[in-house]
């Protein structure tokens, strides 16, 4: 087994504990409904001190339960970390395209992606066909 799956079982491996052991231990039991997000909560905060309290907004669709609620709250996520892969990806693969192009056409590719020829010039704009630099 390589270093890097070497890591990325163990990072698997604590990204499942993160997730499982808090149910395996009974955190939240003490709740009504252990999933409740902050926002409940928080509201159930203000009016134990101020019990004239009125909220602003009112949301646009209430879930049936914590879990529904936990649950649309994961997908939301999971939905955000996928477009960002994307972008990311591509992104990547767009740098990586540019640098074969660029090795194809006899240049060299500059640390971001860009195309540079070989011949640059140097700092003082001048150029520098052998590549010595100062």
């Amino acid at each position: 087994m390589s270093r890097n799956a070497k890591i990325n079982t163990l990072l698997l491996a604590i990204v499942a504990a993160l997730a499982v052991l808090p149910l395996a231990l009974g955190l939240g039991d003490h709740k009504e409904e252990p999933f409740t997000g902050a926002d409940g909560e928080a509201e159930t905060a203000i009016t134990e001190i101020a019990p004239d309290y009125e909220p602003w907004f009112a949301p646009l669709y209430e879930p049936p339960s914590g879990e529904v609620e936990s649950a649309l709250f994961a997908l939301q996520a999971a939905l955000g970390a996928g477009v960002l892969a994307y972008y990311f990806g591509l992104r990547r693969g767009r740098r990586q395209g540019e640098a074969r192009a660029a090795a194809r056409d006899g240049r060299t590719a500059t640390r971001d992606g860009r195309a540079a020829d070989a011949g640059a010039a140097d700092s003082a704009g001048t150029a520098d066909p052998a590549g010595a630099g100062a």
